[in-house]
C-alpha cells in the first residue's frame, strides 16, 4: 500500500483532532499544515508532527508534496477548497456541510467528476455506535420496510458564535436548516439507495438577539419535513439558539416491523423494539442489548483511540474510511453524490421558508 501525504488545513483549530487516526490509519502520514492563524502554526504544526507549514491553502497545494488533503476550516471555505485541491487531483475530506449554496454544489460537483482525485465528506454522525447498529440492523430487514425518521441538532450556540463570528453569517445567519447533515447523514444510510426529492421548511420564529441586540435571522427551531424518493417521510429539526440543556444529535426511526428512538439525554437510553427479536410492541428495549450480535465489526476492535474519538468515534472511524478509499481498498462511503443527498436538502430548505414553507424539489447531483 503506498503512502499518501496528508495537508491538513484548518490546523490550529478544528484539524488538530484528527492525528491519532491519521497515525492509526493506514497509507496515510501527516505532511504539512495549514492556517491563517500564524502565532500559533507552528505548535500546530509540532503537534501533529508535520514538516511543513503554511498560510496560504494554495500554496500548500502548489509547493507541499501532499497527495490528500484534510479540511477543516469554517463551512463557508469547504467548497472553494475542495475545488481547488480537486482541479490539482488531489483527494479530499471534508468537513460538512460540503457547500453553502446551490452553484457552489454544481461547481463542487463538476469538478469532482472530473479529477482524478477522490472526494469525501466527513459526517462523522454516520459512524456513532448506535447510529452503526441501526444501520446494520436495517440491513438485516429487522426494522422491515422503513417509511419515516426524524433526526434533531438541538445545540445552543449563542456563545460559540461570537468565539468563531462565521456562525454568525453561515449558521445562525441565515434562516431554514443551514447545518442539517448531522441529522439527515445517519437516516440516508438507512433509507439505503433513497434520497430526499421535495422539501417543505418553517420556523418558530425570533426569541434571542445577540450580544449587539442584532436578532438572529435564523428562526430558533427550524423544521424541514422532506419526501423521499421511495415515499418515505422525515423530519429535521435544527436549533442552535433556544435557551436549554445540551441534547445534540436526536433520532427515530419507523419501520413496519421495528421502531427507535434515541436517548434524548444522559439520563437516558437509546430504545428498540423489533417485531421479530421482541414479540408484540408493548415495551421499550435497551439498543445496547443489541451491540453483542449486530455492531460492525470496525466497532467491536475499535481501539482506545477510537472509542474515546470526537463525535462518538466518528472523528477517527471516518479518518480509516478514507485511506481505504483514496488508497483504492474500498468504495468512498460518503462520496460526492452522498455528500450532495446531504447538503442539498437544506440548502433547499432555505427557499422554502422564505417561501412561507412552500415544497420545492430537490435537485439529484447526478443529474448534473
Amino acid at each position: 500500500m503506498s503512502v499518501k501525504n496528508i495537508g491538513i488545513v484548518g490546523a490550529v483549530g478544528r484539524g488538530r483532532s484528527f492525528k491519532n487516526a491519521c497515525e492509526a490509519a493506514d497509507g496515510l502520514k501527516i505532511h504539512a499544515v495549514c492556517d491563517t492563524d500564524a502565532a500559533n502554526l507552528e505548535a500546530a504544526r509540532t503537534t501533529l508532527g508535520a514538516s511543513e507549514k503554511f498560510t496560504d491553502f494554495d500554496e500548500l497545494l502548489d509547493k507541499a508534496d501532499v497527495q490528500a488533503v484534510i479540511i477543516a476550516t469554517p463551512m463557508q471555505f469547504h467548497a472553494s477548497m475542495a475545488i481547488a485541491a480537486l482541479q490539482r487531483d488531489i483527494h479530499v475530506l471534508s468537513e460538512v456541510t460540503a457547500a453553502i449554496s446551490i452553484e457552489e454544489c454544481r461547481e463542487l460537483v463538476r469538478v469532482a467528476d472530473r479529477s482524478r482525485g477522490i472526494y469525501m465528506m466527513a459526517e462523522n454522525s454516520t459512524y456513532t455506535k448506535p447510529n452503526t447498529v441501526v444501520r446494520r440492523l436495517v440491513e438485516e430487514g429487522l426494522f422491515g420496510e422503513i417509511y419515516y425518521a426524524e433526526g434533531e441538532y438541538i445545540h445552543e450556540l449563542k456563545d460559540l458564535n461570537e468565539r468563531t463570528p462565521w456562525r454568525r453569517t453561515w449558521q445562525t445567519g441565515t434562516n431554514g436548516i443551514t447545518y442539517g447533515t448531522h441529522s439527515l447523514g445517519p437516516i440516508l444510510q438507512w433509507f439505503r439507495d433513497d434520497r430526499v426529492v421535495s422539501v417543505a421548511c418553517a420556523g418558530s420564529g425570533h426569541h434571542y438577539r445577540d450580544p449587539r441586540s442584532d436578532r438572529y435571522k435564523n428562526e430558533d427551531s427550524c423544521i424541514m419535513l422532506g419526501r423521499f424518493r421511495g415515499g418515505g417521510l422525515v423530519k429535521i429539526r435544527v436549533d442552535m439558539l433556544s435557551d436549554r440543556p445540551h441534547a445534540m444529535a436526536n433520532y427515530q426511526l419507523q419501520g413496519t416491523r421495528g421502531c427507535y428512538e434515541s436517548a434524548r439525554a444522559p439520563i437516558d437510553q437509546n430504545r428498540v423494539w423489533l417485531r421479530d427479536l421482541h414479540g408484540e410492541p408493548n415495551e421499550w428495549h435497551n439498543l445496547e442489548d443489541l451491540y453483542t450480535e449486530h455492531l460492525p465489526a470496525y466497532w467491536q476492535n475499535a481501539s482506545p483511540d477510537a472509542r474515546t474519538a470526537g463525535h462518538g468515534g466518528g472523528d477517527f472511524f471516518e479518518i480509516l474510511d478514507f485511506a481505504e478509499a483514496i488508497n483504492g481498498t474500498k468504495p468512498t462511503p460518503i462520496g460526492i453524490h452522498e455528500a450532495m443527498d446531504m447538503t442539498l436538502p437544506g440548502l433547499i430548505s432555505q427557499e422554502s421558508i422564505a417561501a412561507q414553507g412552500a415544497w420545492l424539489p430537490v435537485p439529484d447531483s447526478r443529474d448534473w
